[in-house]
């Protein structure tokens, strides 16, 4: 892990992360997961008082999930008439937005969770939130759930994945492969049709 430079064995790495982590709400394509799962893995292979540290690693990559979440929250709310017609017009943004909307009312906004480890999950879930106008009450304790359970699942991924198998470049690809693989579930099951008990 020593050719990761010296970004990883900095504090910038949390800048960095931060802002990855923000930003992959608008920009789904940004290595977010692969970045903290490196650095998840760096840490692994220093001492305790080197950089980055596990728990700031874990909280840093949360937080950064929640105010990106909100931001686009916030934005699609303000967003008016153009964004809802930009959703009509995609069948799934529209089917995402409506179970959304079911599962917050229901209180089940494990949708949102479930949400944040899909590709793109994320996105349809906090702009399909602010353009239904969903209450922020509804929505944030859902979001911060989803963020921190994210965030503690990569951290945890890297930083194990480097005990079991050293802090090498295999370790960061199982790694990563095992967040893919998390992914890609979650994607099958947000895109489940709900069965007819579910949908009455």
């Amino acid at each position: 892990m020593e050719s990761l430079g010296s970004l990883v064995g900095s504090p910038w790495i949390y800048a960095v992360v931060a802002l990855s982590v923000l930003l992959d709400v608008f920009l789904p394509v940004l290595p977010s997961g692969v970045l903290v799962i490196t650095a998840a893995t760096a840490a692994a292979a220093g001492t305790a008082t080197d950089v980055p540290d596990i728990l700031v690693l874990t909280l840093c990559a949360a937080t950064a999930s929640v105010l990106g979440d909100l931001v686009a929250y916030r934005l699609a709310w303000r967003g008016g008439a153009r964004l809802d017609r930009a959703i009509a017009r995609s069948r799934r943004l529209k089917s995402a937005q409506e179970r959304l909307g079911a599962a917050l009312a229901r209180g089940g906004g494990a949708l949102v969770v479930l949400a944040r480890f899909a590709p793109a999950g994320r996105s349809v879930v906090s702009l399909g939130a602010g353009a239904a106008r969903h209450r922020a009450r509804d929505f944030l304790p859902w979001s911060a759930l989803a963020g921190l359970s994210w965030a503690t699942y990569s951290v945890a991924l890297g930083y194990f994945g480097a005990h079991w198998l050293g802090a090498t470049w295999l370790a960061t690809a199982v790694s990563v492969g095992a967040l893919f693989a998390a992914g890609a579930g979650a994607g099958y099951l947000m895109r489940r049709r709900p069965r007819p008990s579910e949908a009455s």
